[in-house]
């Protein structure tokens, strides 16, 4: 089995053009001493819009390898997948998220469920998982309420997986199953049920991203309570550790934080309890590559700063567009988004101001930055004029790329 190392980081490039700057970061952080790994991964929804090929992602990743002399192991990912859209993901990845989200809550077969509850140990009082001061109760209601709610979507998981190894062979890529983009938080005891539907669905997964706590809105910080999320977040990793040794998963099995970029006011938790438990960790990152080319176009003014405003400038007037399949992870405020007028009289530094993501400065803009992430269409429709500015502007733009990715993430994840 191709087996993924404990730290890993998602580095999403929506355009394609940032991968040599993104595996700078991550060259830089193992100088520090950080062994993170990365993975450039991509949704079959971006390719959609931008009307790029899974395959474009695997050249970047190769290009930037090839170009930094990088001997260390890295991945592609086929970014929330599904078995209809799987097979153009086929030749150029190594690491498949399988997303069975919308499965979830559906009804599988009544025979299919009772199996499955019989095939699971019985109910269980006061079980004590290692790391969780309180014990856990699973009643049988507990345990038919939970494959109720995910049998479907690990059955599902099943088929995407068998897909996968019937179209590449098995033991050639990492398997992921992703649970986040649901509408409520995965309780422990569920995380652990949904593993041993796993195990018995003989999926060898080695990353599982649960839907944590609060709002992962794109973009922006975490908002809700960091004690409860704290708490879950070390109970999870508890259970994928007990989950491990009860049900045989692969060793390496970790948690993955999708939509995890700039959730700045969670990385000293997260940081900590990795450690605490000596935990892997995967996290997932997309649009923070785009909103720093962006910013560095900005920063050089004239024809930059001009394209980062028309950017804008019809996000804002296509904002209920734009929003469409994203409202589960954005929280923008119309009222706190600036007219486009106004942004037009902007100079550089006060484009950039309101974008960085800096809560230090007053001129940030969370709900600015969340309309510009799910913008990235629009320069998409810039076609050649778009593209041709981050490779004139990459001066200006890779060092934000890299200074991004190692000291607001790495580092503070990892290091």
């Amino acid at each position: 089995m191709l087996t993924i190392e404990p730290y890993t980081f998602g580095v999403g490039d929506r355009f394609g053009h940032q991968g040599r700057a993104q595996l700078q970061a991550i060259v830089q952080a193992r100088e520090l001493g950080i062994p993170v790994y990365p993975v450039w991964n991509k949704s079959y929804r971006e390719h959609s819009l931008i009307r790029t090929k899974p395959d474009d992602v695997r050249a970047e990743a190769d290009a930037a390898v090839n170009a930094l002399g990088w001997t260390g192991a890295y991945y592609v990912d086929a970014d929330h997948i599904n078995r209809k859209n799987v097979s153009a993901f086929i030749q150029g990845s190594n690491f498949f998220t399988i997303d069975v989200a919308d499965f979830t809550g559906r009804k599988a077969d009544p025979a299919d469920e009772e199996r499955v509850v019989k095939a699971m140990r019985g109910p269980t009082k006061g079980l004590q998982i290692p790391g969780i001061s309180r014990p856990l109760h699973i009643s049988e209601t507990t345990m038919r309420a939970a494959v109720g709610k995910f049998l479907a979507a690990v059955r599902e998981a099943g088929n995407t997986y068998r897909q996968i190894v019937a179209l590449r062979g098995a033991d050639t890529f990492v398997t992921e199953v992703s649970m986040d983009e649901t509408e409520s938080a995965q309780t422990p005891i569920e995380l652990l049920l949904i593993l041993a539907m796993i195990r018995l669905e003989e999926i060898p997964v080695q990353t599982i991203a649960p839907k944590f706590t609060g709002r992962f809105n794109k973009g922006v910080d975490y908002a809700g309570d960091l004690s409860q999320f704290e708490r879950e977040f070390d109970e999870d990793l508890s259970v994928v550790t007990f989950a491990i040794q009860e049900f045989n998963l692969p060793k390496g099995l970790k948690l993955s934080v999708h939509s995890g970029s700039d959730k700045f006011s969670l990385y000293p938790s997260i940081n900590r309890l990795i450690k605490k438990r000596g935990a892997g960790l995967h996290v997932k990152t997309a649009g923070t590559t785009w909103l720093e080319e962006i910013i560095g176009l900005a920063e050089v003014g004239g024809d930059g700063l001009e394209i980062a405003k028309e950017v804008y400038s019809q996000a804002f007037a296509r904002i209920d567009e734009l929003q469409g399949a994203y409202l589960p992870v954005i929280d923008i405020r119309p009222e706190k988004l600036p007219k486009p007028v106004k942004v037009d009289s902007w100079n550089s530094s006060m484009y950039v101001n309101a974008l960085r993501h800096d809560d230090s400065n007053p001129d940030y803009n969370p709900d600015f930055r969340q309309l510009l992430h799910i913008a990235f269409r629009i320069a998409a429709e810039m076609g050649e004029r778009f593209l041709s500015a981050l490779k004139t502007y990459e001066p200006s733009i890779a060092p934000n790329v890299t200074e991004n990715i190692l000291a607001r993430h790495i580092q503070p994840i990892f290091g």
